[in-house]
């Protein structure tokens, strides 16, 4: 039974944070486990509060799960403040996991920040360097790089400049892109770019649509998948998630994890 760690925040509306990632877990057949590192009150509104843990209370959550069962691949979220980013770096290297999904989390859909501003040095000095995927969007990838980015070659440049930060692989999600037709991510290794495309779907109901995306490339990392083909099946995951909203609150709905097991085929395509 492959083992996956989420180590992130919990959102009380259920749609995003711990709660996403586990439901990706569960949805694509691993075991998932959690280190909580703050509480958040939250719903499809905006965030109302955000209440960090103390980084030992992190440190022995992660150890727990390290010491005992074990972890085949994590992902972080939100990590919120320096501290706590360089317990998760410590215990990371304590481990040697080499699995590590960075979804670094800056920005809640509603504009309520989620990581400190000093924190930015600290994920890109002591975690960027640990990890295999880091899964920014276009608004935290220009806060990585200081550049701003409008066409697939900006997104290019971007890339370039955050593996160069130690990041192995980087994947720039399209969701912040200007066309209205297609959501283009783009995946760099350090030497080849390869994009995936599917068709733009105009909807409210994106809440925790960062968060389940790279807990699905953490699930597929963990049952032994190539970084292409991980970021394959979570772009079809999450493409699932946004078609078949569930029309949940009254501001940004989250998605539908279970629709991608109750879907038939392929509606992606990838370039190379």
């Amino acid at each position: 039974m492959e083992k996956a760690l989420t180590i992130a925040g919990s959102d009380s509306g259920g749609g995003a944070g711990i709660q996403a990632d586990l439901k990706t877990f569960q949805e694509l057949k691993v075991f998932g486990m959690s280190a909580l590192t703050a509480v958040t009150a939250q719903n499809t509104l905006g965030v109302q509060g955000v209440f960090p843990m103390e980084a030992e209370a992190v440190a022995r959550q992660i150890q727990s799960v390290g010491e005992d069962i074990g972890v085949d691949a994590l992902k972080t979220g939100m990590l919120f403040n320096a501290e706590i980013i360089e317990t998760v770096a410590d215990k990371i290297k304590q481990f040697a996991w080499d699995k590590v999904v960075i979804d670094p989390v800056m920005i809640a859909k509603g504009g309520a920040s989620l990581l400190q501003q000093e924190a930015v040095s600290a994920l890109k000095d002591h975690l960027l360097p640990l990890c295999l995927v880091v899964t920014p969007n276009i608004p935290e990838a220009e806060v990585l790089t200081g550049m701003t980015i409008y066409s697939h070659n900006d997104k290019k440049e971007a890339a370039r400049r955050i593996h160069a930060l130690g990041a192995k692989n980087v994947v720039i999600k399209g969701g912040h892109d200007e066309d209205a037709n297609e959501s283009v991510d783009l995946l760099f290794n350090g030497a080849d770019f390869e994009f995936f495309s599917v068709p733009r779907i105009e909807t409210k109901n994106t809440h925790g649509t960062g968060c389940t995306f790279s807990a699905a490339i953490t699930a597929q990392l963990a049952k032994g998948l190539t970084v292409y083909d991980a970021v394959s099946v979570a772009k079809e995951f999450i493409h699932a998630a946004i078609a078949n909203p569930l029309s949940i609150g009254q501001g940004h709905g989250p998605t539908n994890h279970w629709a991608f097991n109750r879907e038939k085929g392929s509606i992606a395509t990838w370039q190379r």
